[in-house]
């Protein structure tokens, strides 16, 4: 067992994670998972779990996190009228697949390769976030299927791998389109809720038998760490969608793309 001290000091990183989680869900219609996952890697690190399946364990219980916080964060922007509900059916099933495909890959995948491509990915967002324009733009209408669905199916794996809610990439894709900030938003938690449920099912049954897990573990799912963080995150997840509709948001998406960044370099440095 680790010192009591040190647990305690885990313990309070994991409510801060929780209310931060929350807050970006509502803010920019993200599941907070790229705060949670890398908490969770040092938290399961510190309490000497299997590095076989650490990092598994961080994207699936991640993506349980997301659950609860995405449907809180969705139905206050749709509240309010923001969401495009026409694209976000367009998505139930190329996002909830691509979720599914990457429930296969994390099947197979080791725990360096799966930090690997959460770094490589963190790199990109992080990249994002940092060197964003607002007149950046691929043209003024969201594209038809084909290439919707293939986009769906792309934000659906990359999340999956990540345990992310695919705020930041869906953002990325409706506002190079012409789409305003605050409808990518509120979209984005929607799509946030077509990622975590099917990639809860998904990472149970990639880790479904596996050796190495913490108790209270169903597959790659801590239920223990779950219930200690869901409250947390839905009492906050609502004072992020005010903050969303009232404020600019150039300098959090600076400070975010600096914490992805760091991260990446976190989990790469974890690899040599």
């Amino acid at each position: 067992m680790p010192p009591m001290g040190e647990l305690i000091w885990f313990a309070a990183a994991l409510a801060g994670a929780g209310a931060v989680a929350g807050f970006l869900a509502g803010l920019f219609g993200i599941g907070g998972g790229a705060i949670l996952v890398p908490v969770f890697y040092q938290l399961f690190g510190l309490l000497h779990i299997d590095d076989a399946v650490r990092m598994h364990l961080s994207v699936g219980t991640s993506l349980a996190i997301i659950v609860p916080t995405s449907i809180r964060s969705f139905l206050a922007h749709r509240k309010r009228g923001a969401v495009d509900m026409q694209l976000l059916r367009s998505w139930i099933i190329p996002v909830p697949l691509g979720v599914l495909s990457a429930s296969v890959i994390a099947a197979s995948v080791s725990s360096a390769g799966l930090r690997a491509i959460f770094a490589l990915i963190a790199i990109l967002v992080g990249l994002r976030m940092l060197l964003n324009r607002q007149h950046w733009r691929l043209g003024s209408v969201v594209p038809s299927n084909p290439v919707r669905a293939i986009v769906g199916w792309s934000i659906g794996l990359l999340s999956g791998l990540m345990g992310i809610g695919g705020g930041v990439l869906n953002n990325t894709f409706m506002t190079l389109y012409g789409r305003p900030v605050h409808q990518a938003v509120a979209t984005s938690a929607g799509i946030g809720v077509l990622i975590a449920i099917p990639g809860l099912f998904g990472y149970i049954w990639a880790g479904w038998g596996a050796n190495g897990l913490p108790p209270f573990s169903t597959g790659y799912i801590n239920w223990l760490v779950v219930a200690l963080i869901i409250p947390i995150t839905l009492v906050v997840a609502p004072l992020g969608v005010r903050f969303a509709h009232a404020l600019e948001k150039r300098q959090l998406e600076t400070g975010f793309g600096c914490f992805m960044l760091l991260v990446a370099a976190r989990f790469f440095y974890s690899l040599t």
